[in-house]
């Protein structure tokens, strides 16, 4: 008897190794998720807007005490290289050039979601909780509403709030940092 047909996750080394031979054409957007390659979806104007915005807002703030990392990927474990749009990261000398941020180096992940919201709000969410990240916030486009997530858990975060505009966001490990919520919201 023939056995039922097998995924074959792909490991994050196997991921680089793709990458070091060219397997994918260079223009390719894609994140590896849970040993399996995703496809992004295109970046439109409104999202593009808004993570510009965040960093405005987040460098105006941080000080040295955070480093903004942009839409470049972090490593959870050895099979997911996700790459969030807005992550602030512990500081670090070496401006993580040997290797890509884990989820200790994360003080808070952003994802700023239209097109994608399900997928961020049901696959990448969890993950992030799954690997210990202590804080995400879900940008919604198109509720016009902040979701924040915090306590990580294996089974998904347990502490959820929503956030709207004349509210004010504070991140949990980096309380000097205070963003009014209608300035990531309103054009």
């Amino acid at each position: 008897m023939n056995p039922a047909p097998q995924k074959h996750p792909i490991s994050v080394s196997e991921w680089h190794k793709m990458g070091e031979y060219n397997i994918f054409p260079p223009d390719a957007r894609m994140e590896l998720i849970q040993g399996e390659i995703i496809d992004k979806a295109p970046i439109g104007p409104s999202h593009a807007g808004c993570v510009i915005k965040l960093i405005e807002l987040f460098a105006n703030q941080k000080g040295k005490n955070a480093l903004i990392n942009v839409q470049n990927p972090i490593q959870l474990g050895n099979l997911s290289e996700p790459e969030p749009d807005l992550v602030l990261l512990r500081p670090a000398s070496h401006f993580y050039q040997k290797q890509h941020p884990t989820a200790d180096d994360i003080f808070l992940l952003i994802e700023v979601s239209d097109t994608t919201l399900k997928h961020d709000r049901d696959e990448k969410i969890p993950l992030y909780a799954k690997d210990g990240i202590i804080e995400c916030w879900l940008i919604d486009l198109n509720e016009f509403q902040i979701e924040v997530y915090l306590n990580p858990s294996a089974n998904g975060y347990t502490h959820k709030r929503i956030f709207e505009s004349g509210q004010t966001l504070i991140p949990s490990q980096l309380p000097q940092i205070k963003i009014p919520v209608s300035e990531i919201l309103n054009p």
